[in-house]
């Protein structure tokens, strides 16, 4: 019997309305979404700090610091 928690509750899937079940993939597809998303914010994340190294990399090579 598959069962769910919501606000700490637990409640059987089972006994669901259409509409409920309905509800109940509308929730579970935006939350795999929200993790895909969060993934991908990490990626950017790692993505900014390597362009930001390569960046004071190429400053630091070329002597371009303000003076």
């Amino acid at each position: 019997m598959p069962k769910i928690n919501i606000d700490d509750i637990e409640y059987n899937t089972e006994d669901l309305t259409d509409n409920g079940n309905m509800q109940l993939r509308s929730l579970q597809f935006l939350e795999s979404q929200l993790e895909k998303i969060g993934r991908e914010i990490l990626a950017y994340h790692t993505a900014r700090r390597v362009y930001i190294q390569e960046l004071k990399s190429e400053i630091n090579n070329t002597d371009m610091k303000t003076k």
